[in-house]
């Protein structure tokens, strides 16, 4: 055997629990070390004059009250008359040396405590009420045999007082990680339990005790307990108090949230995250097995990936320059790869990316076109499915994305049946295969400009939130899980992408990304109301290509550059020639004119780019 590994681990072990069990036995020595140093300052040279003199003044009081009850008794043996001058006189003096006796008592009373006996020995004289009986008993139990339960057990309360005082003022050592920071370093020395609970009154936070802090894959965790009339709750009120006890940075994330047993609460220092050594982007690889969910990103605590439902409605909110269309491509992507999508961009510049790839609307008669055709695809859908006798659609899914919903709310605001569709699309849609997905820039369900309808909120169940502008949008983004604060996510790059789930937790999560590229390498499959037969089988499921388009089949660029160069010279007039809408052939034009393929002479006329010159 090894003896030195033995007795090593021996060692380690031991450590360990005393760690583990000291923290129990600090709030006893904090009190105990406190009581102590009061009854110390008390001691002074003043006090104890006082006390002598007030000694010194009840012993004359007691000697003098002595002496009137003597003469009390004299007098009433030397006459019976109670009337009598020698008895009366008597009386009198023998109440007014009572009086005397008990003012100078209570003197007494108030000097001892204005200059009290030290701790130890209080705790010598208590422990001698029940340590000398306890040896009487003993000896005088001990006939036949030696009893000794009574002297033991005074003992072990000799020794438990000892012990608790040991435990409660070891300092505990929290062992050092060469991978810690130097702001981790200092955060764990004063989530130290010695260290709290000598600090925590100066800061209100007198009754809670923490153990030893650990580090976590999101940061540093440790739990706290909850002595008295605090709650998590409570705790959670007194956020500013932890951060200056803590001295830490106001950027830094803390989170106190309720642990696995009552009378605890979890502190959570993200000083770090999970997610920092995975890639943020997005690639096909990351769409689950199960047909039902779709991943959203990673919990930058534990490093989970985390899913949310693919057929449910869903609400994504997020500020300017937070990463919401970049957060939002990848469930895009997932909705595409597995069935049907139909994007309704409101500014435009997502639709650029995503027309390649699938059914886009930009313009307001795309728009309106959009909405008309989705509603009658449910509409089709119903009557399908009443006469196949389900409940449920079994074909595929199509997806309608709205992004940005202020600007396609502003841009139906007047048109109250489609402004009906929409609202139908979002309450009767799911079950029959039509999932609305809304994002927004203004989580707003009230004002002249809402970002999402007051009837169409409560139907996005699934809400994710990117940081938002102030309490009120929380409340819209979050519903109930307002408190998760996403208003409070700090502004910078590093945060772009990052949000909170609703009923996921007040956990930060960290989104997939998706660039312009891998939109581009996507295939392309553009939905229509034709394409949807009922009773079919579903299609093979799309597959990921580099060759965006087919070769030999003109887009509708080169349709609208044939059109003006084959005579065609006014927007109308491409429109008759090419049978497209007037909001592709202004998009185009507006291309062409850019690159310099087409150019606008002075009368608004369109002229091939070589003709101009």
């Amino acid at each position: 055997m090894d003896w030195k590994q033995a007795w090593s681990s021996t060692t380690n072990t031991t450590t360990a629990a005393l760690d583990s069990i000291s923290p129990v036995f600090v709030p006893f020595a904090g009190r105990w070390d406190l009581e102590a140093d009061r009854r110390n300052k008390l001691r002074t040279p003043e006090h104890l004059k006082a006390l002598m003199a007030t000694q010194k003044e009840h012993n004359a009081a007691r000697s003098t009250l002595s002496t009137a009850k003597s003469q009390k008794l004299t007098a009433r043996a030397a006459t019976s008359n109670p009337f009598a001058a020698s008895r009366r006189a008597a009386r009198v003096a023998a109440k007014a040396a009572t009086r005397h006796e008990r003012d100078t008592r209570a003197k007494l009373k108030e000097a001892r405590v204005n200059y009290p006996s030290t701790l130890k020995a209080r705790a010598v004289q208590a422990h001698a009420v029940h340590t000398v009986p306890s040896a009487i008993a003993s000896a005088l139990m001990s006939t036949a045999h030696v009893t000794v339960w009574p002297a033991t057990t005074s003992a072990l309360l000799i020794g438990a007082n000892v012990a608790g005082l040991a435990l409660g003022r070891r300092k505990l050592r929290v062992p050092a990680d060469e991978s810690l920071s130097l702001e981790e370093r200092q955060l764990m020395e004063r989530l130290d339990p010695a260290y709290w609970v000598e600090h925590a009154p100066d800061r209100g936070l007198s009754g809670t005790v923490t153990t030893p802090p650990v580090m976590e894959p999101g940061g540093i965790r440790c739990e706290v307990r909850l002595d008295g009339t605090w709650t998590v709750k409570t705790l959670a009120d007194k956020a500013d108090s932890v951060r200056a006890l803590l001295g830490a940075r106001t950027a830094l994330r803390i989170r106190i949230t309720s642990a696995s047993r009552g009378g605890w609460a979890v502190l959570s220092l993200a000083t770090r995250s999970a997610a920092a050594g995975v890639s943020s982007l997005w690639t096909p690889d990351r769409i689950p097995a199960d047909p039902l969910m779709m991943s959203l990103g990673l919990d930058t605590e534990t490093g989970d990936e985390v899913l949310i439902p693919f057929d449910e409605r869903l609400l994504v909110s997020g500020a300017s320059g937070t990463g919401k269309s970049w957060s939002f491509r990848p469930l895009m992507a997932t909705a595409h790869l597995r069935g049907d999508l139909l994007l309704i961009d409101g500014k435009g510049e997502e639709a650029n990316i995503w027309e390649s790839v699938c059914r886009v609307a930009v313009e307001a008669d795309e728009i309106a076109a959009a909405i008309d055709e989705a509603h009658a695809e449910m509409t089709r859908r119903k009557h399908d499915m009443k006469k196949r006798g389900i409940s449920v659609w079994d074909g595929r899914q199509l997806t309608v994305p709205i992004d940005e919903g202020q600007v396609v709310l502003a841009a139906i605001a007047r048109d109250k049946d489609r402004l009906q569709r929409l609202i139908e699309l979002s309450s009767l849609g799911r079950s029959r295969g039509v999932v609305l997905w809304w994002a927004t820039q203004y989580p707003l369900t009230d004002g002249s400009a809402p970002g999402v309808h007051k009837l169409i909120a409560p139907n996005l169940l699934t809400r994710f939130s990117l940081r938002v502008a102030g309490t009120t949008q929380a409340q819209v983004a979050l519903d109930d899980c307002a408190h998760y604060a996403p208003h409070q996510i700090p502004d910078g790059r590093e945060y772009r992408g990052h949000g909170y789930l609703k009923g996921y937790g007040p956990r930060m999560l960290r989104t997939w990304t998706l660039d312009d590229a891998g939109v581009r390498a996507l295939p392309k499959s553009v939905w229509s109301p034709a394409q949807s037969t009922a009773g079919q089988t579903s299609p093979a499921p799309l597959r990921l290509v580099k060759n965006a388009a087919p070769s030999g089949v003109a887009s509708n660029r080169d349709k609208v550059l044939g059109a003006v160069q084959s005579g065609s010279r006014t927007a109308k007039e491409v429109a008759d020639a090419t049978g497209l809408n007037k909001g592709t052939v202004s998009r185009e034009i507006k291309a062409l004119t850019a690159s310099g393929t087409l150019q606008r002479t002075a009368d608004g006329r369109l002229l091939p780019g070589q003709q101009a010159a």
